[in-house]
């Protein structure tokens, strides 16, 4: 493992404790902890949280949480997840296997199977299949975005082996300070030792190529909110990806939040003390209602 990797293990665990710390379960929410979705005892498992009292089937958000590809679990993202769940949506909220332990596919290995986990339990949990949406944010939003083009291209799926499942798509997807397009690092440059960490050993730029997102897009691509802050390092990420949505005519609405007062930086949303983050997150779920069916 790099110290690339090691050092964002470190820091941005120390960072995501200190947010997060004195948060609880809110007394609205309920929910249920530590589903197996695979064989991995450790990381094939998800929590799903449903708004209290709540009866029958809710629409669905997935969230696919970031982290480098190399950090995170469902434990960073649960007061983000259930802030959402309170807006009317039964939410997934998984962990995933992290690279280097486990390269890439593992990480779209995993989201393929929480969603076929969440096709077979629909009804135990509520799932309204027709409506299911779905959020990623950073390495987050890069692997929700590769997902989401597979399934408009089976091409595209069967380069990395996946079986999708039939008949699935996503309603709308948020994707949040992610990223989408990445060039040859430079020896020196950090995105070498992550990329180093998370493709198989010996990749070479077609895996580059293949890891990007931005020209995979097809008609039929879910609606995007594609959102970013002004602060945010990923702040021209969303620039590769509007090109092919306009040109695939699939409907997006970009939205940079701060100002030369308020910067905001990267992934400020999942912040749950953040007034910002409140307003990123109820536009993305009014956005997603306008597509329920």
């Amino acid at each position: 493992m790099s110290l690339t990797s090691l050092y964002l293990r470190y820091t941005y665990g120390k960072g995501d404790r200190k947010r997060d710390k004195g948060l609880t379960t809110p007394e609205d929410v309920v929910r249920y902890d530590d589903i197996a979705y695979g064989k991995d005892k450790k990381w094939q498992i998800l929590d799903v949280y449903r708004p209290k009292g709540a009866e029958g089937k809710l629409p669905v958000i997935m969230s696919v949480h970031g982290g480098a590809w190399v950090y995170g679990t469902k434990e960073v993202y649960q007061f983000y997840c259930m802030s959402l769940a309170q807006k009317g949506f039964a939410l997934v909220n998984f962990n995933y296997r992290l690279a280097p332990e486990h390269r890439y596919p593992a990480q779209l290995e995993d989201i393929n199977l929480v969603v076929k986990w969440m096709i077979e339990n629909k009804d135990e949990y509520g799932f309204d299949l027709d409506n299911v949406f779905a959020v990623g944010d950073s390495a987050g939003g890069h692997l929700l975005s590769v997902y989401s083009a597979m399934l408009t291209d089976n091409a595209y799926a069967e380069y990395y082996g996946l079986e999708l499942p039939q008949n699935f798509h996503f309603r709308a997807i948020a994707l949040n300070c992610g990223v989408y397009y990445q060039e040859m690092p430079e020896k020196k440059d950090g995105n070498l030792s992550l990329l180093n960490n998370l493709l198989p050993k010996g990749w070479t730029k077609k895996d580059l190529d293949m890891l990007n997102s931005f020209d995979k897009i097809k008609p039929g691509y879910p609606p995007v909110f594609l959102m970013s802050a002004n602060g945010d390092f990923l702040r021209e990420q969303p620039d590769y990806l509007i090109p092919s949505l306009e040109e695939n005519k699939v409907p997006y609405e970009l939205h940079i939040y701060g100002s030369d007062d308020n910067i905001l930086h990267h992934v400020f949303h999942v912040n749950m003390r953040s007034a910002d983050a409140k307003i990123c997150n109820d536009e993305e779920c009014a956005f997603f209602r306008s597509y329920i069916k």
